[in-house]
């Protein structure tokens, strides 16, 4: 959990008036009550055969789907059983809606589960949580603030599919998977947390794509902290965040520094939002932020006029930047294109740019002092501009409502979902450079 989550989520719980447990609407908190129908790999229907959804989850066995009614549901519902599909009939019209009284809307505890069409919101911390952190799962900090933050070995969940959700209005992230590996995060909506609409954090290899995802009206809008290797954020629609995307490392999660992750064909646009939750760290008009990160590759994606600057690379603390490649990317309309800017004791090395048709870099000239390919070793030149400040934000519990979004295909007639044991990879050759359209659709905020 980095510093920004940390300040939120001590506002939160300081204006805010916690309970335990869950509050399941007159249910029974997943104790039991209802009938699993006999037979294996059977659909539990709520509120068919058990009245809340936490009541169909501790029935359900290995490759059963739990199948959702509209309503609205007012529990924090945990899985704990793997290979299980938690499905709702209607994206829009089934809501698990916390009330700003419970942490976490659902908790994936158990690998190969599939989170499916349906809508989490008003939670004081995350929506949809995936993880293999005990303390995590249970919303509890650890030593430094952040969470496995001990001597422990870090426990990682295997294998999950988090796909056509919609996640708005939460304290801190939208769609959360710490400590997670062999995952998918796709076909989603996010926006609203107060931290980020989606984040990635402390996995290496993490072996996950996040994919054809909006993410607006956020602080940030895709944030992956220590999270590399196999890591892949490709054509998704990061519009109208405070910042679009950052990648990078953070003292406060394990397995550093963050290393190799493949941000490709996304459209990252128009960061700077003001009816947003206000970014504890100033951050404003930001495309793309790597902050300590390394080796990570940036192509074909579409960046444009975001007011600070398109893709900056700055440093965390002692961890320097190293080796990013920067790539056939197009950039237009940002008001500076690409930003260098090191403290002196962590200078960046080796990171380059190559056909990206650059307007305006800090320092300048940086398309020919720092070509791909360079040396690992190259210190990296560092400037500064004129940043602009940052506007006040907006409680995340007042963010526009999201539009209509589109549903999971034959949501009442497809079985439970089998989830990989690894997800099959993108090739990076065949994704392409986006349309300034991409995902439009389902948005609120529309590029110009």
């Amino acid at each position: 959990m980095p510093r920004l989550a940390l300040r939120v989520l001590a506002t939160v719980l300081g204006t805010l008036t916690l309970v335990t447990g869950c509050s399941n609407g007159g249910g029974d908190g997943g104790s039991g009550k209802g009938r699993r129908p006999s037979g294996a790999q059977v659909t539990i229907r709520v509120p068919g055969d058990a009245p809340t959804i936490s009541a169909a989850v501790s029935l359900a066995h290995a490759g059963d789907l739990v199948l959702v009614a509209p309503g609205v549901y007012h529990e924090s519902v945990k899985v704990s059983t793997p290979r299980v599909t938690l499905r709702g009939e209607s994206r829009d019209k089934v809501v698990i809606d916390g009330r700003l009284q419970q942490p976490n809307g659902v908790v994936v505890a158990a690998p190969g589960v599939a989170v499916e069409n349906l809508t989490v919101q008003n939670n004081t911390q995350n929506g949809v949580l995936v993880t293999g952190s005990a303390k995590a799962a249970a919303g509890l900090p650890g030593r430094s603030g952040g969470y496995d933050t001990g001597d422990e070995p870090v426990t990682f969940l295997k294998s999950f599919l988090v796909s056509h959700v919609t996640a708005t209005r939460n304290g801190l992230y939208g769609i959360y998977a710490f400590s997670a590996q062999n995952g998918v995060i796709e076909h989603s909506y996010a926006s609203g947390g107060a931290d980020s609409g989606i984040y990635v954090g402390q996995c290496k290899p993490c072996r996950i794509v996040v994919r054809d995802n909006i993410a607006e009206l956020n602080a940030v809008g895709y944030e992956g902290t220590n999270a590399g290797g196999d890591m892949y954020v490709v054509g998704n629609r990061l519009v109208g965040n405070r910042v679009g995307l950052t990648t990078g490392s953070d003292h406060q999660e394990k397995l550093l520094p963050q290393q190799g992750a493949v941000i490709a064909g996304n459209l990252i646009a128009a960061n700077q939002q003001r009816a947003t939750p206000q970014q504890a760290d100033g951050g404003w008009g930001i495309g793309i932020g790597v902050d300590g990160g390394s080796d990570n590759r940036f192509v074909r994606n579409r960046i444009a006029g975001n007011s600070n600057v398109g893709l900056v690379i700055t440093a965390t603390a002692d961890i320097p930047a190293v080796g990013n490649q920067i790539t056939d990317n197009t950039f237009t309309g940002n008001s500076v294109d690409v930003g260098w800017t090191f403290p002196t004791a962590a200078r960046g090395r080796g990171n380059c740019l190559r056909g990206n048709g650059l307007r305006t870099t800090v320092p300048a000239r940086l398309a020919t002092t720092a070509s791909c390919p360079l040396p690992s070793t190259t210190l990296s030149p560092a400037g500064q501009w004129a940043m602009p400040t940052a506007p006040g934000g907006i409680p995340f519990t007042e963010v526009a409502a999201p539009a209509p979004q589109p549903q999971f295909p034959h949501a009442l007639t497809t079985g439970a979902t089998a989830v990989p044991a690894v997800p099959d990879l993108p090739d990076l050759a065949g994704v392409p450079l986006p349309s300034a359209s991409l995902l439009a659709a389902g948005a609120r905020v529309q590029t110009s």
